[in-house]
């Protein structure tokens, strides 16, 4: 019988098969829908929701790094590297929740989708990756239900600009990820770069806590509830299992597959919030357009990794 030890040297095992990877990948989306509602509850401002956040990953990161003996140094590199992104995810974040208290967990959500259309651009920019029609034409079918979205709900002006930044920011994220993961373990990349966003946010939390006149500081008995599944399974796992998926997939079909985020975390709102009763039509229109694009990716690429293996 293998050893607790044993058994995650060979769960994370590098060599990652096309269906594992994806099902890595939905199960990463799957808990970030959750984040949204998460942040929606926890009753503080965005820079000490995210601050709690990874510190309290961090912690878990490390003892997970240390269990596996996974902490091993890269090259001062691929270190500065990490530590870039880092910064990166940590200003996703803000972003994030800055746009769900200043709209609502749908829009935000909704919004997140365009992160696929960036990561076409900047990978072509960045990567001098070719831009393929298929990646065009998904891309721009997010983009129309967006644009249907963002017609309809001008009320939520500033959140959809917030949430837009957060995608962009996104889809940096994974296509500066991409060339570090296939050479580390998921795990030891996602302790360096969480532990990088906290010291980040340390030396940027004081001047944000004055500008903005953050009234409340320490979370409440359910807020650190809230932040400890925030930080466990919604960062925590998704980190290693997105990392683990992107060793294989492409950014951009990661990115793709993240416009299924904003399906389950809609659901979600809906149930604990009751956010259907404040949208329009309009809004579950540019929705369906989001889903219908993710799943004719997600036969278009299986049919595409099948041919290649024939």
């Amino acid at each position: 019988m293998l050893s607790s030890q044993r058994m995650y040297k060979k769960y994370l095992n590098p060599q990652t098969s096309y269906g594992q990877a994806l099902l890595y990948m939905h199960l990463s989306v799957l808990l970030w829908g959750l984040t949204g509602v998460l942040g929606r509850g926890i009753q503080l401002n965005e820079s000490l929701l995210v601050t709690y956040r990874l510190i309290l990953t961090t912690i878990t990161l490390g003892i997970h790094a240390f269990w596996i003996k996974k902490l091993l140094l890269p090259s001062i590199k691929d270190l500065r590297q990490m530590a870039f992104v880092g910064v990166l995810i940590t200003i996703h974040w803000l972003f994030f929740y800055a746009a769900i208290k200043a709209s609502n967990v749908s829009i935000t959500l909704s919004m997140l989708a365009s992160q696929a259309l960036f990561t076409v651009f900047f990978e072509w920019l960045l990567l001098k990756k070719k831009v393929e029609k298929s990646e065009l034409i998904f891309g721009f079918a997010a983009l129309i239900g967006i644009s249907i979205i963002f017609n309809a709900e001008v009320f939520y002006g500033l959140g959809i600009l917030l949430a837009l930044m957060a995608a962009l920011v996104g889809s940096l994220f994974n296509v500066f990820n991409k060339p570090i993961v296939t050479k580390h373990d998921p795990v030891m990349v996602s302790f360096v770069e969480i532990a990088s966003g906290v010291a980040f946010l340390v030396c940027l939390l004081p001047f944000y806590i004055s500008y903005f006149d953050v009234q409340k500081i320490l979370p409440s008995t359910f807020d650190s509830i809230q932040l400890v599944i925030l930080a466990f399974f919604c960062t925590h796992l998704t980190l290693v299992f997105s990392l683990k998926a992107l060793q294989t997939l492409d950014a951009f079909t990661l990115n793709l597959s993240i416009n299924l985020e904003p399906i389950y975390g809609v659901s979600l709102a809906f149930f604990f919030f009751n956010e259907h009763e404040h949208l329009s039509i309009s809004f579950f229109v540019g929705a369906s357009i989001i889903l219908l694009s993710v799943v004719a990716h997600g036969f278009w690429a299986s049919k595409k990794v099948r041919l290649s293996a024939s």
